[in-house]
């Protein structure tokens, strides 16, 4: 690590004693904000056992690590086992993770299910692959969590991957749904957590970078990327950009949901409501300006800006 913090002083031009500080503040947050949205959505009791699904990409890396720091200081007592499902890729280097997990001291399963000749298989040449093998791999991880008797299924989805969610769904989906912290799976029988929804990607990459976690890239599909979540991810980085603080309000948006307001028949009574002369702090304000006319201060947010 000192050899690390040596490296990027010499090329940011800061003190080693500097980036150790600002490491160190990094870490904190993380930890804050995991245990706070663990705390949100009691993802986490006494007696669970954890399943931290462990891709090799940054973010699972970071979730393994922040859970097993919040494990030594949390008040209640949980095991946590590290999971891996080995797809079967060419040249996936399958030594990697073991090794690591294995200095780690913590313990870990490597599931082996061939998923990558099933997904070429049935995948048109050129095709995004990634529904297909989201599937397979689910089903696969739902298997392995009763094999091993773990109650939870820990992903590293952070704050970032559910608002493109949320923005896909929207935009070529024709529904408002995101990625919630905490769900049911879909069939029933498990509670799948997200610890680092409230964790921003760039503070993710960061961590991955200063812990110098082993990454592997996903080489299913030669890196492909789904086109749709990369315009969505674009448009969001250049709203942070021209308009700092966006982003952060529509996160918080998501958690300020108001059903009178939208147009979900199924979710709000619309044609059973009547003008009964009551006051209603949750009525229209028919005439007023619409919210975005004018600049808005939302409690801890900073003041949204015109456009």
């Amino acid at each position: 690590m000192n050899a690390v913090l040596d490296n990027v002083a010499a090329s940011t031009g800061k003190s080693a004693e500097k980036i150790a500080l600002e490491n160190n503040k990094l870490h904190k947050r993380l930890c804050r904000l995991v245990g706070q949205a663990i705390g949100d959505f009691n993802m986490i009791e006494e007696g669970d056992k954890v399943m931290v699904c462990l891709s090799g990409g940054k973010d699972s890396y970071a979730l393994l690590d922040i859970l097993m720091t919040l494990r030594e200081r949390a008040p209640i007592d949980f095991e946590i086992i590290a999971v891996n499902l080995d797809q079967k890729q060419p040249n996936f280097p399958d030594h990697i993770l073991p090794a690591y997990l294995k200095e780690l001291g913590i313990p870990f399963h490597i599931e082996n299910q061939d998923t990558y000749s099933i997904v070429k298989r049935l995948i048109p040449e050129g095709k995004t692959t990634c529904s297909l093998c989201s599937r397979l791999r689910r089903g696969i991880l739902y298997r392995v969590a009763d094999e091993l008797g773990c109650n939870k299924i820990a992903l590293g989805h952070h704050r970032d991957d559910i608002l493109e969610t949320f923005f896909l769904n929207m935009f070529f989906g024709g529904k408002i749904k995101g990625m919630p912290a905490k769900l049911v799976s879909d069939d029933g029988k498990h509670m799948v957590i997200r610890p680092m929804a409230y964790v921003k990607e760039e503070d993710s990459e960061r961590y991955a970078a200063v812990k110098g976690f082993p990454i592997i890239p996903c080489d299913l599909c030669g890196s492909q990327e789904n086109l749709q979540r990369k315009q969505i991810k674009g448009l969001m980085r250049e709203w942070e950009k021209k308009f700092p603080g966006r982003v952060e309000s529509i996160f918080s948006s998501l958690s300020t949901v108001v059903p009178s307001h939208l147009m979900d028949r199924d979710l709000f009574g619309f044609k059973d409501i009547k003008a009964d002369g009551q006051a209603n702090p949750l009525g229209d304000i028919a005439f007023d300006e619409e919210p975005c006319s004018t600049p808005t201060t939302v409690p801890g947010i900073i003041p949204l800006q015109q456009g």
